[in-house]
């Protein structure tokens, strides 16, 4: 019907005329009260923010002379995070005279990665910024 008649059957049954996709050929409209559908709109995207999961990035700092039990143990907090869903960035700290020996100690990080190789993906490499090594993990998509 054409948008007139349509008004004019709200205004006679005391509601507003709600256009509900406006975009559509030809625009589908609602004859009801605003302010319900108002409410109901902003409950709907409560409901929808409450479901989503917002991704955090998580950091786990390493030295050029870890252990490895102490990475083990590193890579299991990495493991927990990636599977909550967060991305991970991995530092290796070079400090004092560990500036001289970068090339040797990067292989840390691959080491690191290596460890996480089932359940994450590099999604940046190693790459200096300054005194620190950054690298980002993300849970593997199936």
């Amino acid at each position: 019907m054409s948008a007139r008649e349509a008004q004019q059957m709200a205004d006679e049954a005391d509601y507003d005329l709600i256009k509900i996709s406006p975009k559509a050929k030809p625009p589908v409209c609602k004859i009801m009260d605003y302010g319900k559908f108002r409410y109901e709109q902003q409950k709907k995207e409560k409901e929808a923010k409450k479901k989503q999961h917002v991704v955090e990035t998580k950091e786990i700092r390493l030295s050029p002379n870890v252990e490895i039990n102490d990475m083990r143990t590193k890579a299991k907090h990495a493991r927990k995070f990636l599977d909550k869903g967060d991305k991970v960035k991995v530092t290796l700290r070079f400090r004092g005279r560990e500036m001289a020996h970068i090339s040797s100690n990067a292989t840390v990080l691959d080491d690191f990665a290596e460890m996480l190789e089932d359940v994450a993906d590099v999604t940046k490499r190693p790459k200096l910024e300054g005194r620190n090594m950054t690298m980002f993990l993300e849970k593997k998509r199936k």
